[in-house]
């Protein structure tokens, strides 16, 4: 089955026999890994209920626009903003017409209007109905507008007749919204993140740690999602939200995000070693607050596991990308790193660019050679990177 990881889609279900069918519709999004919101007529909810849809998708189902509760949040706006694809089906002879003439006197038309997502329409109407030059004249202008049109198919009829008009099965509408997204270069993939400082404990109120914001982790994780990927993100202590989408995992310790990478490396497509893991930590940790009586403090330091190395020794093993923020000889440190690691690439950047920073520029480094991304924000930046990543990965069954 294609996948269609993270996306959501919203579910206009307009007043129409082949209503019903939406039922297996939304446990085809759902199982491929999207999410579903439905968004029914008043004349769909004589054909099926919302609870039924409530229960398939695990969402509540919007019917008014005029809902007092939602719209304390603007709710058909955000319904407009939440949506990657909005798909009607069935959508009726009468909807047809309304969204030729940009009506918005119910919930659906109106965030139609709203949303910057792509809206597709799946006509479902009685042939005769079907073939009224009025009915093909409202078609025109949905797809001048820019809507998908999917189908319809020709067969029997809920009325006797024979003839176009018959809803798309839900098989066939699953396939043509996967394909609108077939070009995500990170498709299905899963991604795996490390990002942020890690914190070494001295004693209850003080650690070992470093400048690193995690901005370019959640960078590549918020890019990851928007490419099609599943996103996992092992963060050690940031002041940053959770990218949307994305599965974040708190840790503090460098032992503690090795424990966590190790335990969801097994279904990694690609583990990107992002975090500023720290080198050393104190041997001893003391569990009373180290009182400040001498002039001086001597701590002994233990080296930390090395996260990225025991990723790239696993076999099998994902795609390992590193990270490597140096104050000198940005390229051949690097270099260095990436071979001494075994991994499969790598990017470098100076440190003091990098840390706290919103913008950033890196040097790509492969066994095939070097490759500059010139300094700009991270959210771009992250972007190139994953296309690169994305061109060394195999080619699966949902990519070709």
């Amino acid at each position: 089955m294609p996948t269609l990881t993270n996306k959501r889609i919203l579910l206009g279900i307009t007043g129409g026999i082949a209503a019903y069918k939406c039922a297996e519709l939304s446990r085809l999004f759902t199982r491929a890994g999207a999410e579903v919101r439905v968004v029914m007529t008043r004349a769909a909810q004589e054909f099926v209920t919302p609870l039924t849809m409530q229960a398939l998708t695990g969402n509540r189902v919007h019917m008014e626009l005029l809902d007092f509760e939602a719209e304390a949040a603007m709710g058909h706006i955000e319904l407009a903003r939440w949506a990657d694809l909005v798909l009607v089906a069935p959508a009726s002879a009468d909807f047809l017409a309304r969204a030729a003439h940009g009506r918005a006197d119910d919930l659906l038309s109106t965030l139609m209007l709203a949303t910057a997502a792509p809206i597709a329409v799946a006509p479902a109407m009685n042939q005769g109905m079907w073939s009224d030059p009025g009915t093909q004249q409202n078609l025109a202008e949905v797809r001048r507008r820019g809507y998908h049109v999917f189908g319809p198919a020709e067969g029997d009829q809920a009325c006797g007749d024979f003839g176009p008009g018959r809803m798309v099965e839900p098989a066939g509408l699953f396939a043509s919204c996967a394909e609108l997204f077939a070009g995500e270069p990170l498709a299905g993939r899963h991604l795996l993140l490390t990002g942020g400082p890690t914190r070494e404990a001295i004693d209850p109120v003080r650690f070992l740690s470093n400048h690193s914001s995690g901005k370019m982790a959640h960078a590549l994780a918020a890019e990851g999602v928007a490419a099609g990927a599943r996103v996992t993100l092992i963060s050690g202590p940031v002041a940053l939200p959770a990218p949307d989408r994305v599965t974040r995992i708190d840790v503090v310790s460098a032992k503690e995000m090795l424990a966590a990478t190790m335990q969801r490396i097994a279904d990694a497509d690609v583990f990107i070693g992002v975090a500023a893991v720290a080198d050393y930590r104190p041997a001893n940790t003391t569990p009373e607050k180290i009182k400040k009586d001498d002039e001086s403090m001597n701590i002994e330091l233990v080296r930390n596991p090395d996260i990225i190395s025991a990723v790239a020794r696993l076999d099998p093993r994902p795609l390992v990308v590193g990270f490597a923020a140096e104050t000198g000889n940005v390229a051949a440190n690097g270099r260095e790193k990436l071979e001494r690691k075994k991994l499969d690439l790598l990017f470098a950047n100076h440190a003091a660019e990098t840390f706290n920073s919103e913008e950033v520029a890196a040097t790509a480094i492969s066994a095939d050679g070097e490759f500059e991304i010139p300094r700009a924000r991270k959210e771009a930046v992250a972007r190139k990177m994953l296309k690169l990543i994305a061109d060394r990965l195999p080619a699966t069954e949902n990519s070709s």
